[in-house]
Formats: C-alpha cells, sequence, structure tokens
C-alpha cells in the first residue's frame, strides 16, 4: 500500500491551504496516515505553532491529544482483562478497587439525586453506558454542579466524582468513565496509570513522544493552545491541561492521571498505537504482541445494539468556551445504526469511503483519529483549538480521509 506522488503533494497543499492563515484559518496542524504495516503513507505539518507563533508547526510538535488519550487506556484495560486481573463484567471486583462507585448516585432531571438500580461494571465505563458526563456536554450537569462547578481537567479526583446522569446501563453518556478505568487499573496493578502506559504500551511501541507527564523535551516543542472568538478570529489562551505541565517530578504523583484525556502525544507516535491495531494487535515495527487478535475484535465490536441511534440524540455547548453544539457526532448516509466499541466510536461507514467497521474518536482541542482494521488505514489530524468541533477542522479531516481513501481505491484497481 502507497500513495502516488501526486496523491501526496495534494494531500500537502489541502493542510497547507487550511492553515492559511493563522489569525482565522487553522493556526497550525500536523496531519500523520499510516498503514497496517507501520509506515506512514502521508505525514506533513503545515501553519505555524499557535495563532500569535512565528514558529512553523513541524511533525516533532507536542499536542495534547485529550480524548484520543481513551483508546490508549482502552487499550491498557484490555491488557489486564486477557491476564484476568481486570474483568469486563465484574461488578464486585470494580467497587473493590473504586469503592466510590458505590455510593455515586443519579441526577434527575428536577435536579435531585435517586439511587443507583444497578451496579457498574468495567465494560459499561469503557462503553459510556455507566451513566457519567461531562460537565461542558451536558447542561443538567453542569447546572447542578453550580455554584462551584466541576472541572474535569483540574488534575484532581475530586472533580471526577460526580453523579451519573441516568441510571447504568439505560443509556449512552460521553463522560468521566476512562477516568474511571484508568482509576480501576492503577489500583489493580499499583502503578500511576502513566507508568502502566509506558511500560506496556509505549515503550513495546518503542515510543519516545508520548506521555501524561510531559519531559521537558516534549514541553518545549508543546503547541499552543488557541481560541476561536464568534467572529471566527482566534486569539490565545492558556493550556486547559494545566497541572501535568507545571509539576516537577517529585509533584506527579498528587497529579490524577486522566485516563480520559491525559495525554500529550507527537502525531507520528500516537499514529503507532493506530497501527498495533490495525495489525491484530501486533506492532509491525517493533513485533510486540501488545493484544491478542481476538480482543482487538472484542474492542471493535458493537457493545450498545440497544443504542443505535446514541450519536443522533445531539451534545449541547454546555461550555461555550470549550465546544460548540453537535447536533449529529458523525453523520452517515441513510443514517444506518452506529455503534460504540471499548473506549471509540464505530460510525458503520461514511461519506469519505472508510469501511462499515472503521473505529474513531477525537479530542476536545480538535484531534481527529480513525482506524480502518478492513481497509489496513488510519490516521490522526492535530490542532489545537477551542472550542470543539471547530469547523475549518472538520472539514480539514474529511478532505484529508476523502483523498486518502479514493487514492487506495485508485491503487487497488491499478
Amino acid at each position: 500500500m502507497a500513495l502516488s506522488a501526486e496523491t501526496k503533494q495534494k494531500l500537502q497543499r489541502t493542510v497547507e491551504a487550511a492553515c492559511r492563515d493563522q489569525n482565522s484559518d487553522i493556526p497550525g496542524a500536523s496531519v500523520v496516515i499510516v498503514a497496517k504495516d507501520g509506515n506512514e503513507l502521508f505525514a506533513h505539518a503545515a501553519g505555524k505553532r499557535g495563532c500569535k507563533s512565528n514558529e512553523p508547526m513541524t511533525l516533532d510538535n507536542i499536542f495534547w491529544i485529550a480524548s484520543c488519550t481513551k483508546m490508549v487506556v482502552g487499550v491498557a484495560c484490555m491488557q489486564l482483562a486477557e491476564k484476568g486481573v481486570l474483568g469486563l463484567d465484574d461488578a464486585d471486583q470494580l467497587e473493590k478497587l473504586c469503592p466510590e462507585l458505590k455510593d455515586i448516585r443519579v441526577l434527575q432531571d428536577d435536579g435531585t439525586l435517586v439511587e443507583k438500580k444497578d451496579r457498574i461494571t468495567l465494560r459499561m465505563l469503557l462503553n459510556h453506558t455507566a451513566g457519567f458526563g461531562y460537565t461542558f456536554f451536558n447542561t443538567k450537569l453542569r447546572d447542578f454542579s453550580h455554584p462551584i462547578g466541576f472541572d474535569e481537567f483540574s488534575g484532581s479526583l475530586k472533580d471526577m466524582i460526580q453523579p451519573l446522569v441516568h441510571q447504568p446501563g439505560e443509556g449512552w453518556e460521553y463522560g468521566v468513565n476512562i477516568d474511571w478505568a484508568g482509576l480501576a487499573l492503577e489500583r489493580a496493578t499499583g502503578l500511576s496509570l502513566n507508568d502502566y502506559l509506558h511500560k506496556n504500551v509505549f515503550a513495546p511501541l518503542g515510543l519516545q513522544a508520548i506521555s501524561m507527564f510531559p519531559n521537558e523535551s516534549m514541553r518545549k516543542r508543546l503547541a499552543y493552545m488557541n481560541h476561536r472568538k464568534a467572529d471566527g478570529s482566534l486569539i490565545g489562551r492558556d493550556h486547559l491541561l494545566r497541572q501535568p505541565l507545571v509539576v516537577g517530578a517529585a509533584e506527579a504523583s498528587s497529579v490524577f492521571n486522566s485516563g480520559g484525556a491525559g495525554c500529550f502525544a507527537k502525531p507520528r507516535d500516537y499514529c503507532q498505537i493506530i497501527a498495533m491495531l490495525l495489525n491484530d494487535g501486533r506492532s509491525p515495527r517493533t513485533g510486540s504482541q501488545l493484544l491478542l487478535k481476538s480482543t482487538v475484535d472484542e474492542m471493535f465490536r458493537n457493545q450498545i445494539p440497544d443504542f443505535p441511534n446514541f450519536a443522533r440524540q445531539g451534545i449541547p455547548d454546555a461550555k461555550p468556551d470549550l465546544t460548540n453544539p453537535i447536533p449529529e457526532i458523525y453523520p452517515v448516509p441513510g443514517n444506518p445504526p452506529q455503534g460504540w466499541g471499548l473506549t471509540f466510536m464505530l460510525s458503520n461507514g461514511g461519506a469519505t469511503g472508510r469501511s462499515k467497521g472503521t473505529g474513531f474518536w477525537a479530542g476536545l482541542p480538535n484531534c481527529w483519529w480513525w482506524c480502518d482494521r478492513e481497509k489496513g488505514v488510519g490516521g490522526l489530524i492535530c490542532s489545537q483549538i477551542l472550542p470543539f468541533a471547530d469547523a475549518k477542522v472538520l472539514e480539514l479531516w474529511f478532505d484529508v480521509e476523502t483523498q486518502v481513501y479514493n487514492a487506495l481505491a485508485g491503487y487497488k484497481d491499478e
């Protein structure tokens, strides 16, 4: 599998055009496309390091990938499920590891709290049916948390101890579920989540520039955070996930390791995790077997067949500084039923040419990844813009993915 020089040039022009004006377009972006064999089909960075920076964006720049972290933590949890250390459906074990979950109650529309009808399992956490939400995506939860509010990026476990927004197992709601899964992993292994990931995911893949606590070299290459105003212009803004960037090594143990949003990465490194999934759990570069094929199959199996329209329920802009409203997560022609695997969405096809079994998800500062095991291709489009669901980044992602699939279709026809 390869892309022609002409296709690569066209993709490069597309990325450059999307970053033409650092004050009104995408200030800077990094795009990496990877094949099942681990080789990069395309890799290019364009624009500037931030809307107020004169430095060019490069492929070595570091991005906060936010919820793209969830897939990585899913890999880690499934490693432990293979070994019998964690049980996907063992509520007793999860409550023993996370006793805080015993007393979590369910928030009603009128602002009152009621008891849970059922207990939470790890599978519920990984497929977002446990009932947890995010305050920036759920107005009911946001309003309940006032006058103080919850800050899911504070670096404190206290901000994860939130009420549920529906009964466990009775619906899909995107929220702090994977943060709790990461906490269960820590307590089951005796390792911090970051240490576990470095030892069992990053090191076996040979990755040097992905971490929950960036080292000095990574911090020096950190892309700036930007905010798009209502008029479409961009301004610089403070980093949302601040604690891991300012603490010293001695203080790191006091910072909550966010399984839901904690990783910083060079896109090329992240794409080697995608390549491992494309290759049925084995790294095509190092040969390390991180997961069994059957485990990867389970991760890509629809876990929520009872909620085929979950992606069409819409996500409000509960905190407009963090997200735009999202009427539908990923529209697909014909509106087929969609699904959720273990930590990511299954789109059931799409207008770009992706296969029906494709997994994908995103990160709050407008990072988007996908992994198409059937067609052996995946990739990551990274920016650092808030609020989420930025129209210009969505357009770039759609254009890049479409061009890749069109080129691969032509390649197979030859």
